[in-house]
Parts: structure tokens; C-alpha cells; sequence
């Protein structure tokens, strides 16, 4: 129901962006690929364009767009209890097992109070963003009234939904060394990509961090040393690169690697040229949008979870130890096994697009595993080679958005749901590892 709900979106949203009214000047409606393509990458929060978003499309397209990214971010489900319950105040049980499929929910009985507690969490964020950016575009740059609000509620509903559509040509390149611009976007983006789970413990219990559940501690110490060190190399592989932060003085320079730190864990704003960076900021890049963010929040990626899951599975296999512990807890089997499934099938995914990449289009290895990530991490960062792909391309990239989103949603959730009871154990003999 959970990948239907999606699929529709998607659908509608191409149809809106096809009318007339969405495009800007003569010539009708959007073409279907152009049209499709960006509304998957908008419900899918993703960022990545084919056409250049604030002179392509309209004002109405631009809200249709900016619509999609926050039934997308919110979620599509989530979306749809939401509603019903504003409706008929009340949600049956269907409704409350999609919802709780892409909310994390443990229980059907917090599907509720978590659903309106995710509505809260997003418009009160994205809120604060916004009355930073609105007064920053009015006063810092001019821009009248109601395209301040205009700019400052878009960016800010893109960037705490992980999104990455920006309403100027060159993404956020412009602001570069605003910090009242870079810094309100990268922590909103911050925000979206720690998972509401995350965010509602730290709103109950932010003065007892040691009542804190397991989740939320390896959510925000994986989180925080993914920032700091993908802050920490992209600043120092770019900081002599004239065509990035080469130009800049320090202040420039680390707002500037900041801000390129934290936007591949799936926020897709860009401050500086992307193209233009060292092919191996792009190898790093490629690690910290695979990896994403937290699970049941706005970013992609194998989630941070997965990854520390799998890290501690190896941690304690180099000391031998006869289980996985984590912060003082035991992880159960099948959390390691889950965590192994999805991070597996997601490296066969991203291998198997970019070898078709590479087969079919003259874009190198580089850019070519760049764009596969970035699409199928809904991350939306790009080496500039999107729009000049052939449509067959151009359609791979829409499935690895739309699987990116979902696909470790519904097979995380399967795999959690799925319990077969054998009645009996096969004789055990060990293969030669290693």
C-alpha cells in the first residue's frame, strides 16, 4: 500500500506538472519525462533536475512542487491519517499499519499521537527556518516582501525535508559565504536527517541523555562523527581548489566545507560547484550519500543505523566476541541480518545501475557512480551531467529515486515483520571464509 501510495503521488504530480499553467512561458504543457522525473524526484525528496527549476516552471509549478516535497518528506501515508484524522477524527486499522510502516511506530496505539506529533515537529521547523530566511532575503538582499516569503518558505521546506530543490540556477552557489543563509539550511537539513524518533526523545528527554533509548544515542553519535568528518575531508581535499574554496578566506573556507559536509547525508544543497571538485571529494561524497541518514525521517541512504549495525557486527568479530553489543545492549540476530540484507541489496543496486551507465552513455566512472548514488540515496547533488542524459538514463535515474525512497522502508519493515518458526535445525558445517 505503502510503494501504491507513492506511485500515485508520482503519477498526480506528473499530470499537475504537464498542464499549461506549470510551465513558465508559450509552448504548453511540460513533456511526460521532464514532468515525471521531477515529480519523483520532488516526492521522493531527492533534488536531482532536469530542467532548471525557477525558469522553467511557473509559479503554480513551483508550488506543485513545493507540495510534493512536503507530502513526500512527511510521508505519503502519514500524509493520508493525517487527513483522515482531521476528517472523522478517528483512524482505523489499516490506516494505522501503513502509517506505522513509515513512521517506525512500535505500537498501533502510538500511531496517532506520533503522526500529529510529526505534523508539529515539521511546521514548527520548518517555521523556524523560514523566519530566519525571510528577513535574510528582505533586508540582506533586497528581494520585496512576498518573494522574500516566497524564497524563504521554499528553501525552507526543501532543506528540513532533505529535499534540495533550490529556486536559483547555480543551487545556493550565490551564498556561499552567507552564513544567514548556509547555516539556517544545513541545520534544517540536519534536523530532517536525525529522524523524528530522534526528535521527539530529544523534545521529552534533552536534559537526561542517559535515559535516552539505543536508537536515538547511535543515531546522533553516528550522525555527529559522519559530520564532522565529512566536513573535515571535504574541506581539507577542497581547500587549494581555486574553483571552490580556493578563493575564499578561512571563514569562507570552513562555512563553505561545512556546509559541503553535511548536505551528501541527503540534504543535495550545493555552495559550491560541484562538477568542479576533486574526483576524490566525489569518492568521498559517494561514501556520505550512501550512508545517509536516520531511519524514519526525511534523508536517504542506507541509514546510519544500518551502518553502525554493521560496523559493530565486525567490531566484534575482529575480538571474537560471541555477540554484538552496543552501548551496553545486545543486538538481537535478526537486526544484524536485516542490516546486512539492505545494505546488500543496496550495493546491488548502485552496482548494477552504474555498469549500465557506463555501458550506455560516455559519462566516466566518476560521474557515472556520483549520479547513481545520489539518485538512489535521494540526495540530489549532481556532477552536472543530469539534464544531458539520454532518456533511457533519465528513467533509470526515476526508479533508483523511487526505489531509493521506498526500498528500504518496505524491506526493512518485511524483513522486521516476517517470522517463519522452523521446527527443526539442519546439521551445521562451516564453508572456508577468508
Amino acid at each position: 500500500m505503502v510503494v501504491a501510495a507513492f506511485a500515485t503521488a508520482v503519477a498526480a504530480g506528473t499530470a499537475l506538472l504537464m498542464l499549461p499553467a506549470a510551465k513558465a512561458g508559450p509552448g504548453g504543457g511540460a513533456p511526460v519525462l521532464e514532468a515525471l522525473f521531477t515529480s519523483t524526484s520532488a516526492i521522493c525528496v531527492t533534488g536531482l533536475v532536469v530542467v532548471d527549476t525557477p525558469t522553467y516552471w511557473s509559479g503554480f509549478g513551483q508550488a506543485v512542487i513545493l507540495g510534493l516535497i512536503q507530502a513526500g518528506g512527511f510521508g505519503i501515508m502519514t500524509s493520508a491519517s493525517l487527513l483522515v484524522m482531521l476528517l472523522s477524527h478517528r483512524l482505523n486499522l489499516r490506516a494505522r499499519l501503513t502509517a506505522a510502516s513509515e513512521t517506525k511506530t512500535l505500537g498501533l496505539g502510538e500511531v496517532r499521537s506520533v503522526v500529529l506529533g510529526v505534523a508539529k515537529v515539521s511546521l514548527v521547523l520548518e517555521a523556524a527556518t523560514a523566519a530566519v530566511l525571510i528577513p535574510r532575503y528582505r533586508f540582506g538582499y533586497g528581494e520585496p516582501w512576498p518573494e522574500a516569503v516566497w524564497l524563504g518558505g521554499f528553501h525552507a521546506v526543501s532543506a528540513f525535508n532533505n529535499a534540495g530543490f533550490v529556486l536559483y540556477a547555480d543551487s545556493l552557489v550565490g551564498f556561499v559565504t552567507d552564513p544567514w543563509i548556509c547555516l539556517p539550511v544545513a541545520l534544517a537539513v540536519i534536523a530532517g536527517g536525525l529522524g523524528f524518533p530522534v526528535l521527539f526523545e530529544l523534545r521529552r528527554r534533552w536534559r537526561r541523555p542517559r535515559g535516552w533509548s539505543l536508537h536515538t544515542k547511535v543515531v546522533l553519535w553516528t550522525s555527529g562523527a559522519f559530520l564532522l568528518g565529512g566536513t573535515a575531508f571535504v574541506t581539507a581535499v577542497e581547500w587549494n581548489n581555486p574553483a571552490t574554496l580556493g578563493t575564499l578566506d578561512w571563514n569562507g573556507k570552513l562555512l563553505a566545507g561545512f556546509f559541503q559536509g553535511v548536505m551528501p547525508r541527503s540534504g543535495g544543497f550545493s555552495s559550491v560547484d560541484t562538477a568542479e571538485m576533486n574526483p576524490a571529494s566525489w569518492v568521498g561524497i559517494d561514501v556520505l550519500m550512501f550512508v545517509g541518514g536516520a531511519s524514519a525521517g526525511t534523508a536517504g541512504g542506507i541509514k546510519v543505523t544500518t551502518f553502525a549495525v554493521l560496523f559493530y557486527v565486525i567490531y566484534a568479530e575482529v575480538r571474537g566476541d560471541t555477540g554484538v553489543n552496543i552501548l551496553n545492549r545486545r543486538l538481537p540476530g535478526e537486526v544484524q541480518r536485516q542490516a546486512l540484507t539492505v545494505a546488500l541489496l543496496s550495493v546491488a543496486a548502485v552496482v548494477v545501475s552504474t555498469v549500465v551507465f557506463i555501458v550506455f552513455t560516455d559519462i566516466n566512472l566518476d560521474q557515472s557512480l556520483f549520479e547513481v548514488v545520489s539518485a538512489f540515496a535521494t540526495v540530489g547533488l549532481s556532477t552536472g551531467v543530469t539534464a544531458q542524459l539520454p532518456p533511457v538514463e533519465q528513467v533509470l535515474l526515476v526508479v533508483l529515486m523511487f526505489v531509493g525512497r521506498l526500498g528500504p522502508i518496505t524491506v526493512g519493515s518485511a524483513l522486521a515483520l516476517r517470522q517463519r518458526v522452523r521446527l527443526y535445525e539442519l546439521p551445521e558445517e562451516r564453508p572456508v571464509i577468508g
